[in-house]
């Protein structure tokens, strides 16, 4: 049996920020990055909830790839503080570290009672502000654990396209193709139901037409929004359906090789596309259910698909054709990684990608021996 509800209440458009001028009464704990906290950009979250008798502490010890050490700082805060609501304001690593403080804090028994958590993401990527998903570093094993409980959904997301405007355009590169890896993975996950294809198909048909404009032109306002609607999209679809090795791989690399988890994902998709696809040679006509549903997505998407390899191959072509537009790195090489670096490195990624959540729902079960190819073909 399998169920679908989505209890996140999601606010958007340009004046989405608004709804924080409803909360009045209120112990706030607020938590972002230093980045955002010198920047200015908090102030327009501060100055919605002003004025009515609001109470805010400000945690803005986030970094990226949150380590284990941030959410015991943040569980400490909390501890003291006993908010009412939590503000998560920023990328998807201070989503993910709020989630984790909130879910530690109840899981200790150190709050009165459970606080609400509205989550305000600055970048277009993870999707994190409607999943039950939350990524955590543990920097001394260089490894990075998906912690994944229903107790970790926002209440609320809000979903501002003017937060996103002054993203780099690398960085609306790298996590506009982490949106098309969770709606690609979603759509072929083995978990996967027409509502989660729903999403996933309208979050990768989005990303296709809009992220090289949000790309090209940080200020294309609508491009933007789209984009930002995607990333929620395929968010709510991989909360449904899961993920899969793409991800795992880039969880377990991304740590060991210092590359940003959406760029990883966008040097492994194509690989991992044809591992799950599993077309072995031109005589083979029994067609794996994945490889059907890549070619489905093809037509989708308006390409040539009169077969399955046809689909498969156009899929991917158009996937190539994305990372040019959007000047990114094809190989491990490119993003400074050694051969030597691979060959020493890809046992132990194989190992920790073979045991990560997100393997459980992938198309295709994955050797420890197919990991290491996927990971040496993209040196």
């Amino acid at each position: 049996m399998k169920e679908f509800y989505l209890p996140t209440k999601i606010f958007m458009g340009d004046d989405a920020l608004d709804r924080l001028e409803q909360l009045t009464n209120e112990n706030i704990f607020l938590i972002t990055d230093p980045f955002i906290e010198k920047s200015g950009m908090l102030d327009e979250v501060l100055a919605r909830m002003k004025g009515r008798n609001n109470d805010f502490e400000v945690f803005s010890e986030i970094v990226p790839d949150p380590p284990i050490e941030t959410v015991v700082s943040g569980v400490k805060v909390i501890e003291e503080l006993n908010p009412g609501v939590i503000i998560a304001f920023g990328g998807g690593s201070t989503i993910d570290a709020a989630k984790a403080i909130k879910d530690f804090a109840i899981k200790l028994s150190i709050l009165k009672t459970e606080p609400k958590l509205i989550a305000i993401p600055t970048t277009s990527g993870t999707g994190t502000e409607v999943t039950s998903f939350s990524v955590i570093t543990d920097q001394e094993k260089q490894l990075k654990y998906p912690i994944v409980s229903d107790s970790l959904l926002p209440q609320e997301a809000i979903l501002a396209p003017n937060l996103v405007k002054s993203v780099p355009p690398a960085i609306t590169a790298d996590t506009g193709m982490d949106v098309l890896t969770h709606g690609i993975e979603a759509y072929v996950s083995i978990n996967a139901t027409d509502f989660s294809d729903a999403f996933a198909e309208k979050a990768i048909q989005l990303i296709f037409e809009y992220l090289p404009r949000a790309y090209k032109n940080g200020d294309d306002l609508e491009a933007r929004e789209k984009v930002h609607h995607a990333s929620c999209l395929a968010g709510i679809a991989f909360n449904i359906a899961g993920l899969g090795i793409n991800h795992s791989i880039a969880h377990a690399s991304g740590a060991h090789f210092h590359i940003p988890h959406g760029r990883m994902n966008s040097l492994l998709l194509t690989t991992v596309i044809d591992f799950n696809a599993d077309i072995q040679d031109f005589s083979n006509h029994h067609y794996s259910h994945a490889a059907k549903k890549y070619a489905k997505l093809a037509k989708i998407l308006g390409l040539s698909s009169t077969n399955c390899r046809i689909g498969v191959k156009n899929l991917n072509q158009y996937i190539r054709h994305l990372q040019k537009e959007l000047d990114m790195p094809t190989s491990l090489r490119q993003c400074g990684v050694t051969y030597e670096q691979v060959v020493k490195e890809k046992r132990v990624i194989s190992e920790a990608a073979l045991v990560d959540a997100c393997t459980k729902t992938n198309c295709k079960i994955p050797s420890i021996e197919d990991l290491e190819t996927i990971i040496e073909t993209i040196k």
